[in-house]
């Protein structure tokens, strides 16, 4: 179908697009090493960054409550070239299990699905990603369809347990038997058999990074807090399903006001909403243009119920729309509502994770590109200098050129001395970067993860995890604030420090590399938010005991850990690279004086070198001119915004990267 092709066509271009961004990475890093002009940390940072480049994923999460028409609208959307339902269209216990569909070309075909008792681990989904021993992993016969539907059919499984089980597993929080309908005499009831099920299935949308997951409904979003503190906020689109036949219910706005709109960011671009099953409006006796006004009245409703724009609203029939592309029905389809859904997806998300990734790229390494092209600019600059003297030199007695080498070489000599001073005012700075290092240290940060365990301790209720969280984001808030302090104490130094290389010792003018915490901060923020949100949503009020709180806390510490390690990897990264653009300008400058030690005495020898030497040093000036050229390609591939500044003002000097400024 058309439009199922333009959505391929825009994720294949996606991926083509993220390959080539790759490829610049990695050209950038191979000419750098060509052109001596790296190191150890520098080629560390990149490989790291080229691994999560090729590890990226597009996720559209999909969230409903039960008898929504969720997996048949997975299954209409990704899944209809397959002539059939790709997941079980039986709702069952299937909400119960969040599933994510994808393709790792690294596993066969199969369906890996985590037992429910690992509830009971303190370890989150993510980890226990990392553990393959704890799933059960069965393969799936791409060669027969009717094996494969009934080996996915696991992931709706239930079994019986006693009703204390079911509870410390986070089930029926604070609820009777009689609310779970329960008898009061059995005291048994029936959980899902698995907590988490991955389908890895190479299907073509799938292949080009795509991960569609499917989430389950109201009452799991309490025992498994990391789908809204993790799940949804990482993936790039969230469909909001709600049903035509009983417009948004109160369980429906439940999920949106206490669980999307936390996983969808402060903006909320991220989220549409689906209005299902609208082919029950459908009706042979009404004239078409009487059921497409009822249709858009349920699609406005929709959107004022959620306070959102009816832009972001689709009425569609999955079910009309599945059949219309197994039968190749073009009309029924454009009545299913199906293709604005599915062109929304592909030029609302494809282009936002783009934008996304050049400017993760441009954090990752676009000073250490710009510093790459500062030396390159001085090169050159040095370059035309001596070319520039030595052309001076025509004519000249071997008196005069002796008495400039005098000069010269004393000029040398007093360079060398100050850069004694130099090298003082660099262990000042390791020390400084040293303190900085210490206030991000990975140990302090889990004293603070215990401290904050111990006061939540004492009392396990909504109450306690307030105390509890309050005094985590503080110590989290605190320690950002003394490292905030640090680095700009630590920028302060080594502007000193380039200010008094250009002045003192005529070293040319470079801006230090810049290190931004605005990144990790707003995280952390978007976090504290969230955990806020949830705390206090009536999920939370509903389930009060141990299990709930407890895995919200593992959930919400492991997310704020993660940040808090990246910042200190970063904070590292920058530490070990502050200086290197400066040691590598120094190197250039003693070497630069050198050179032109060298010319001087060559032309006293004999003043017959000297038009060979201006001719070495003219082809010595195209080659840098070319590298120039090259690295500024690559600067334009990697951070757009530096080519617009370029296009702007022209060439010179590049402006460098956000220097953190945290208020």
């Amino acid at each position: 179908m058309a439009v199922s092709n333009h959505f391929f066509g825009r994720l294949a271009h996606y991926r083509k697009w993220r390959d080539d961004l790759i490829g610049a990475v990695a050209e950038y890093q191979e000419w750098a090493e060509r052109h001596g002009l790296g190191s150890a940390e520098d080629d560390l940072r990149i490989y790291e960054l080229i691994d999560s480049l090729k590890a990226d994923r597009l996720t559209v999460a999909l969230v409903a409550e039960l008898s929504r028409g969720k997996t048949a609208l997975i299954n209409a959307i990704f899944f209809a070239d397959s002539k059939r339902q790709l997941l079980p269209s039986d709702a069952g216990r299937t909400t119960m299990c969040p599933t994510e569909i994808l393709y790792d070309d690294r596993l066969s075909p199969c369906l890996r699905l985590l037992p429910i008792e690992t509830r009971g681990s303190p370890l989150t989904i993510s980890e226990l990603k990392r553990t393959p021993i704890q799933w059960t992993t069965l393969p799936l016969d791409l060669e027969s369809p009717k094996n494969m539907a009934a080996t996915l059919q696991e992931i709706m499984k239930t079994k019986v347990v006693g009703l204390r089980e079911a509870r410390e597993l986070g089930f029926f929080g604070g609820q009777t038997e009689r609310d779970v309908g329960q008898a009061h005499a059995s005291r048994k009831v029936e959980i899902p058999v698995w907590r988490h099920a991955i389908v890895n299935y190479p299907h073509p949308l799938l292949k080009q990074g795509l991960v569609v997951l499917d989430t389950p409904g109201l009452n799991s979003f309490g025992t498994e807090p990391e789908l809204t503190l993790s799940m949804l906020p990482n993936a790039q689109a969230i469909m909001f399903i709600v049903a035509a036949d009983t417009g948004v219910t109160k369980s429906d706005l439940a999920i949106w006001n206490d669980q999307l709109r936390i996983g969808a960011g402060p903006d909320g671009d991220r989220c549409l909403a689906v209005v299902n099953k609208i082919d029950i409006l459908w009706d042979e006796l009404r004239s078409k243009d009487t059921v497409a006004d009822t249709i858009a009245e349920q699609t406005l409703a929709a959107a004022r119920v959620l306070g959102i724009s009816e832009a972001r609203v689709f009425p569609v029939s999955a079910q009309k729309g599945l059949l219309a592309k197994i039968k190749g029905d073009q009309t029924l389809l454009e009545r299913s509502g199906l293709p604005a859904l599915e062109s929304s997806l592909a030029e609302d998300l494809v282009p936002s994770r783009e934008a996304y990734l050049r400017t993760h790229v441009a954090r990752e390494i676009g000073d250490m590109v710009r510093a790459a092209d500062s030396l390159v600019g001085a090169r050159l600059e040095d370059t035309d200098d001596q070319l520039a003297e030595l052309r001076n030199l025509g004519g000249k007695s071997r008196d005069v050129i002796e008495n400039l080498t005098s000069r010269l070489r004393a000029e040398k000599e007093s360079f060398d001395a100050k850069l004694q001073k130099f090298q003082s005012a660099r262990t000042v700075l390791s020390d400084q970067i040293s303190i900085l290092l210490e206030y991000l240290d990975m140990e302090n940060f889990d004293r603070l993860i215990t401290r904050s365990r111990r006061t939540m301790q004492g009392s396990w209720t909504t109450h306690g995890i307030k105390i509890g969280m309050d005094e985590f984001f503080r110590g989290t808030a605190e320690a950002m604030e003394k490292v905030n302090r640090q680095v700009h104490q630590t920028k302060g130094l080594m502007d000193a420090i380039y200010r008094k290389l250009d002045v003192d010792q005529g070293v040319v003018r470079m801006k230090p590399v810049g290190f931004s915490l605005l990144p990790y901060r707003s995280e952390l923020q978007r976090l504290q938010r969230e955990a806020d949100a949830f705390r206090n949503s009536p999920v939370m009020l509903m389930t009060e005991q141990h299990f709930v709180i407890n895995k919200f806390f593992i959930t919400l510490v492991s997310r704020a850990r993660g940040i808090f390690e990246q910042c200190n990897s970063g904070a590292k990264a920058w530490g070990k690279s502050v200086m290197t653009p400066m040691m590598g300008r120094v190197r250039e400058h003693r070497m630069l004086m050198e050179q032109r030690l060298q010319n001087l005495n060559r032309v006293r020898d004999n003043l017959e070198n000297l038009g060979d030497r201006i001719a070495e040093l003219e082809s010595s000036r195209k080659l840098l001119q070319e590298q120039q050229r090259v690295i500024r390609e690559m600067l334009a591939k990697i951070s757009p915004d530096t080519a617009r500044y370029e296009q702007k003002n022209g060439p010179g000097e590049i402006p460098s990267g956000p220097v953190m400024a945290l208020t």
